[in-house]
C-alpha cells in the first residue's frame, strides 16, 4: 500500500468518528424584498433564547438538540436563502420548515 492510499484510509477512518449531519437547503420567495429585514429581524426576537449570531444573515442554534439554521438575503432577488443542519435529513428539513412557517407568519 503507498503511503498516499495509506493516509487516504486514515483519514476515511477518522471520518467514522464524527456524527453525520444533514443539509437542507430551502428560500423564500417574497414579492417585495423591504419584507427581508422584517423577516430577519423578527426571527431574532422570535428566537431570543436560542444563540443567535447575526454575521452574514440570521443564524441560529440549537445547542441541545445540535442543529441550525442559518438565513441570508440574496443581493440579487427578493429572496431568502436557508440552510438547515440536522442528523437527518427529515430533521433538517423539519427545521427549515419550522422557520418558513415563522416567516410566512411574520409578513401575515
Amino acid at each position: 500500500m503507498s503511503n498516499l492510499a495509506h493516509k487516504k484510509m486514515k483519514v476515511s477512518e477518522l471520518k467514522q468518528t464524527y456524527p453525520q449531519y444533514f443539509i437542507a437547503k430551502n428560500k423564500i420567495q417574497l414579492s417585495d424584498s423591504a419584507l427581508i429585514g422584517k423577516i430577519l429581524d423578527q426571527l431574532k426576537v422570535i428566537y431570543a433564547k436560542e444563540d443567535v449570531n447575526t454575521i452574514d444573515g440570521v443564524k441560529i442554534s440549537f445547542e441541545q438538540k445540535k442543529q441550525w439554521v442559518h438565513l441570508r438575503k440574496s443581493n440579487t432577488e427578493p429572496i431568502i436563502r436557508i440552510y438547515a443542519e440536522a442528523g437527518t435529513m427529515a430533521e433538517a428539513e423539519a427545521l427549515a420548515n419550522e422557520v418558513i412557517g415563522v416567516a410566512n407568519r411574520i409578513i401575515g
